[in-house]
């Protein structure tokens, strides 16, 4: 057996998180219905959500919150969704993932220290 994935498989997972990222969000939605799974992760520990919230694609993020995606989820660098979000000044989507259960002290830097180092607590209500 090889431990070599198929090169179909990478594209694919290529598209989906392109999508994730900035691209259309009910394409991803369908995906997500289809069976791709909400915590899918890329090599850096990045999940579909963590670059949904960084790249602004709030249609993506709350489809992904939708279909399961742990808002908490922390990637190889510490980082949580909610802080990528804050640090980039997404309002919206900075509700979305504290609506879902998204800690502000979680990860390292949390989120609440993001918003006090970029001068954002306002997003943190």
């Amino acid at each position: 057996m090889s431990d070599q994935i198929d090169p179909e498989v990478l594209e694919f997972a290529a598209k989906v998180f392109d999508l994730a990222r900035g691209g259309d969000a009910a394409a991803l939605a369908g995906y997500l219905d289809d069976g791709v799974p909400a915590e899918l992760i890329n090599e850096k520990g990045d999940s579909l959500l963590m670059l949904a919230a960084y790249h602004g694609n709030v249609g993506a993020v709350r489809a992904l919150l939708a279909h399961g995606a742990d808002a908490n989820r922390i990637n190889d660098r510490g980082q949580t969704p909610l802080a990528g979000a804050v640090f980039k000044g997404e309002r919206e989507i900075v509700e979305a993932l504290l609506a879902a259960g998204a800690d502000p002290d979680a990860g390292q830097p949390s989120a609440r220290a993001a918003a006090e180092m970029f001068g954002k607590t306002d997003l943190l209500g």
